[in-house]
């Protein structure tokens, strides 16, 4: 490619697969925090069981462009040998209860202030602020303290379960396809057994297609963004760093170049827009009481502050981290799960308002 093309290939085809995950979850009301509150407060497992058909389909998906060499996660965020054994998870814990608190993560804001829903503004914008303080704002020089004491370094232990087993002298192939496939197989029977989403094949259908959407980053950053002297970082769908850049774009985009990251996030926020004004679905919602704005204040703040503890957020590690089963996505989502368990049916619990 010519100097250059390489990036804005990455560019447009982080848009591109921003605008189909904003389109997809307008549509499936995808939302992980959403999905958690209806099933353990409400006994309704539809949009939980569509987030576990999804993640199913991720892990199918990057094991098998991982497995037959078309990409490696080595270089990826996720298969850092050393890692915060303290942090991760309580970021987590922060991101979980945060996300409960201001009713949606970040990709979940982005699709809803697409959809018109101007409260999400207030969520993204102190995700971002947040974000910032903690990844090179007042906290940062704490988080680095405290990630240097609690840190651990797997010599011995992969930072992942299909390196891990190959290194116990599994041969290569079942090294990734045994767990790749074992787990999928219960998470998409669960989806569709227990939790009944086999009832609705328009939310199967929908799923899948994010299953497929959200790992393609992989491919696009590892492949089409291949450069030996001016190489892409290789990464896929996550929102909390992205959310904060974004931001600074705007604000200062004379200085900062535009990311894969970054055209992610815009692209949902178009995706979303398009597809709520082709179904007529577009409604201009705000506040109704103060109450309301403090929850999204603090709600975002947590999220960002939790997810730049944690590495990533309910996509970012929930999603794209679990797929490519690396041991530190499986402490943060851990701490995400127990935060929204705090927040929704826990000694922390909070009022809807």
């Amino acid at each position: 490619m010519d100097d250059g093309e390489h990036l804005r290939t990455v560019l447009w085809g982080g848009a591109l697969l921003g605008v189909l995950f904003g389109a997809l979850a307008q549509r499936l009301e995808f939302c992980i925090s959403g999905g958690l509150r209806e099933w353990w407060r409400e006994n309704d497992p539809r949009r939980a069981a569509a987030v576990l058909f999804a993640l199913g389909v991720v892990l199918l998906v990057t094991q098998f462009l991982a497995g037959t060499g078309r990409i490696d996660l080595r270089e990826s965020l996720y298969y850092q040998p050393t890692f915060s054994w303290m942090l991760i998870p309580l970021g987590g814990i922060f991101f979980g209860y945060g996300m409960i608190l201001a009713r949606g993560c970040g990709s979940r804001a982005l699709v809803l202030l697409g959809d018109g829903n101007v409260r999400s503004f207030v969520v993204l914008v102190s995700l971002a602020i947040g974000a910032g303080m903690a990844l090179t704002g007042p906290l940062a020089q704490g988080r680095l303290n405290f990630t240097e004491k609690t840190s651990i370094t797997l010599e011995t232990f992969p930072p992942a379960l299909p390196e891990y087993l190959a290194a116990t002298g599994l041969p290569g192939v079942l090294s990734w396809l045994l767990p790749s496939l074992t787990l999928a197989a219960l998470l998409i029977w669960a989806a569709l057994g227990p939790m009944k989403l086999r009832r609705h094949p328009w939310q199967i259908a929908g799923a899948g297609a994010i299953g497929v959407v959200i790992p393609s980053g992989w491919y696009v950053t590892s492949v089409l963004g291949a450069d030996d002297w001016d190489p892409v970082r290789v990464e896929s769908l996550t929102f909390v760093a992205p959310i904060t850049n974004s931001l600074e774009y705007l604000l200062q985009s004379s200085g900062i170049s535009a990311s894969f990251g970054i055209t992610v996030v815009g692209g949902v926020l178009v995706g979303s827009l398009i597809t709520s004004l082709a179904t007529r679905s577009f409604e201009l919602r705000g506040y109704k009481t103060p109450g309301e704005t403090l929850r999204s204040i603090g709600g975002g703040l947590l999220m960002g502050i939790g997810g730049a503890l944690a590495l990533g957020c309910s996509v970012g590690q929930g999603l794209t981290g679990l797929g490519t089963l690396a041991l530190s996505s499986f402490l943060a989502v851990a701490g995400i799960l127990l935060g929204a368990f705090l927040a929704l049916r826990g000694p922390l619990w909070t009022r809807d308002p």
